[in-house]
């Protein structure tokens, strides 16, 4: 049987294949750490550390994409916002998490 092109319904479930269970267990640990009122907010660097300090590399989570992760944490119920500085602006990026 020939391989069949990925559906727009399977791709959330392949691409949390491709992350790294350690991308998954930063993000959940930094939503239950800064968890109040219904909503979780934080840098993305914090993330990164978090990530980097469960062993995986600062240049592998940039190249691989693993900071993308919004359409997995949204079929899992959440409302996700990430925010990065325009042209022009300086703060760091930030991720929120809200129920949807």
């Amino acid at each position: 049987m020939a391989t069949k092109p990925v559906t727009p319904k399977e791709v959330v479930s392949l691409k949390k294949t491709l992350i790294p269970d350690a991308a998954i267990e930063a993000f959940n640990e930094l939503i239950a750490e800064n968890f109040l009122g219904g909503y979780a907010s934080f840098k993305q660097k914090d993330v990164v550390a978090r990530m980097v300090k469960k062993g995986l590399k600062p240049e592998d989570i940039y190249k691989n994409g693993w900071l993308d992760i919004e359409d997995i944490f949204e079929k899992a119920g959440w409302k996700v916002d990430y925010d990065k500085p325009g042209y022009n602006e300086t703060y760091d990026a930030t991720f929120s998490f809200s129920k949807k």
